[in-house]
C-alpha cells in the first residue's frame, strides 16, 4: 500500500464536511455518511496517487459508494423479506386418512385397468415407464418390432388416460376427498 499523497489528504480534509453532507442526502444517515466518506478516502488512497486528482473525484467516488451501499441494503431487505415470507408460510398439511384411502383406491383401479392388458403390453409399459427403457431397447430385449412396442404403449397409455379422466371426474364430484386438493380440506377445518 502506498502512502496517501499530501494532495489527496489535504483535498479530503477540505472536502470532508461537504462530502459527508452529500452522502447523507443519498443514504439518509449521518453515521453511514461518515463511514462512507472514510471509505472514499481509503479507496482513493489505495490506488496510485495522481497529480490531476480533483475534489470532483472525491465526490464522484463517494456518490458511487453511497449508491453501492443503497443497493446492498435493498438486497438485504429483499432477502430478509423472503426469509420472513418463507418462515410464515404454512407447512403442507398431511393428507387425511380419508384422502389416503381415496388415493389408494384410485391407484388400485389403475392397476386393475393395467391388468387388463396382455402380459407383453404390461411388460412393455413397465419397461418404458418404470425402468426408462427406450422403444428400441424394449424391442431388442423382448425380440419384437418397434411397431409392436409402439402399439402396446398406445394401448397402455389409453388406459392411463381413461383412468386419469375417471379420477379427475371423481375429484370434481368430491373435491374434499382428493389427496391433491388440500385447499378445500384446509378451508373446512
Amino acid at each position: 500500500m502506498t502512502k496517501p499523497s499530501s494532495t489527496l489528504l489535504r483535498m479530503f480534509q477540505n472536502e470532508r464536511h461537504r462530502l459527508v453532507k452529500r452522502i447523507k442526502q443519498v443514504v439518509g444517515s449521518t453515521s453511514v455518511a461518515e463511514d462512507l466518506a472514510q471509505d472514499t478516502f481509503v479507496k482513493l488512497w489505495q490506488r496510485p496517487p495522481n497529480a490531476t486528482d480533483t475534489p470532483g473525484l472525491l465526490h464522484r467516488t463517494a456518490h458511487n459508494l453511497a449508491l453501492d451501499y443503497l443497493r446492498a441494503q435493498e438486497v438485504r431487505r429483499r432477502h430478509q423479506t423472503e426469509e420472513l415470507h418463507t418462515a410464515t408460510e404454512e407447512p403442507p398439511q398431511a393428507p387425511s386418512p380419508e384422502q389416503l384411502a381415496t388415493t389408494l383406491q384410485q391407484w388400485q383401479h389403475l392397476i386393475e385397468q393395467l391388468d387388463t392388458l396382455s402380459e407383453r403390453a404390461k411388460h412393455v409399459f413397465l419397461l418404458n415407464r418404470v425402468e426408462g427403457e427406450t422403444y428400441t431397447a424394449i424391442a431388442e430385449r423382448l425380440g419384437i418390432s418397434i411397431s409392436t412396442v409402439e402399439k402396446d404403449m398406445m394401448r397402455a397409455m389409453r388406459l392411463c388416460r381413461e383412468w386419469q379422466r375417471q379420477t379427475q371426474s371423481e375429484e370434481d364430484r368430491h373435491p374434499k376427498r382428493s389427496i391433491y386438493n388440500n385447499t378445500s380440506h384446509s378451508q373446512e377445518g
